[in-house]
C-alpha cells in the first residue's frame, strides 16, 4: 500500500513486525484486504520488504484486533462482517465516544486544543464533497485517533481505536451508496472546536450525535 499509514505517528514504527501491522491493518481496515479474503503471508511479506515472522507477528496482534481470524490447518483469513457487528459496535461506541470527546474537551493542553482546532480549520477549508471517499475516511480516522490521544487515557485510546477500526471497515463496504459521507466528515468540525473550546458537555453530545449518525445512515443503504 502506498497511502500514508492512517495513524499520524505510525511512520515512526521502529519495528519490522510494528510497520507489518500497521501496514496490513491499514488494508484490512480500508479494504483493500476484502472481508473473508485468505491472507497471503508470502504476498504480504514480499510487499512489504520484510519477512514471514514479522507478518505473523503482526497477524496475531490482527486477530487480538478481530481483523482477522484463523483456522487450523485452513489459514488465516480477513474477518467477516455482517448486520449484527454494526449493532454491537455502536453499542460500545455509543458510550465510549462521547466520553473520550468529553475527557479530551477537559484535560487537553493548550498546545493540544491549538492543534484540534488547527485540524477543525482544515477540515471546514476542505471541499469535502470533491475529496475522494477513501481520503474522507482516512481523514475521519485521523481526527479520532487526535481526540483518543487527548482523552488522556491510553486504555480508553486502545479500546476506542480497536473498534473505531471496525466501524470504519463497515463504512468502507457501502461507502459507494452512502451519500452523506462528506456530511459526516464535516461533522468533525464542530466536535473539535467544541473540544478546543473546553466546552464538554457539547463535545459528549456531539461525539454521541455523530456515531448514531453513522449507525443511521449504514443501516438506511443495508
Amino acid at each position: 500500500m502506498t497511502a500514508a499509514p492512517l495513524d499520524p505517528d505510525a511512520a515512526a514504527a521502529s519495528s519490522l513486525a510494528e510497520r507489518a501491522y500497521v501496514a496490513i491493518r491499514d488494508q484490512l481496515i480500508m479494504l483493500d484486504i476484502r472481508p473473508g479474503e485468505p491472507i497471503d503471508d508470502d504476498g504480504l511479506a514480499r510487499a512489504l520488504g520484510v519477512g514471514r515472522t514479522p507478518v505473523r507477528e503482526a497477524l496475531k496482534r490482527l486477530e487480538v484486533d478481530r481483523l482477522v481470524v484463523s483456522f487450523p490447518r485452513r489459514g488465516t483469513f480477513a474477518t467477516g462482517m455482517d448486520i449484527s457487528d454494526l449493532a454491537h459496535i455502536s453499542e460500545i461506541r455509543v458510550q465510549l465516544e462521547p466520553l473520550a470527546a468529553r475527557r479530551a474537551a477537559e484535560r487537553a493542553t493548550r498546545g493540544e486544543r491549538a492543534e484540534l482546532a488547527e485540524l477543525a480549520v482544515r477540515i471546514q477549508e476542505m471541499d469535502v464533497a470533491q475529496v475522494d471517499r477513501a481520503e474522507l475516511m482516512r481523514c475521519d480516522l485521523s481526527v479520532h485517533r487526535a481526540i483518543y490521544r487527548v482523552a488522556g487515557n491510553p486504555h480508553l485510546e486502545d479500546v476506542l481505536i480497536r473498534y473505531d477500526n471496525l466501524a470504519t471497515r463497515i463504512f468502507c463496504l457501502f461507502l459507494d451508496r452512502l451519500p452523506t459521507v462528506d456530511e459526516h466528515v464535516a461533522e468533525h468540525v464542530q466536535l473539535l472546536q467544541a473540544i478546543a473550546t473546553g466546552d464538554a458537555d457539547r463535545a459528549d453530545a456531539l461525539a454521541r450525535e455523530h456515531v448514531l449518525g453513522f449507525e443511521t445512515a449504514v443501516r438506511a443503504v443495508i
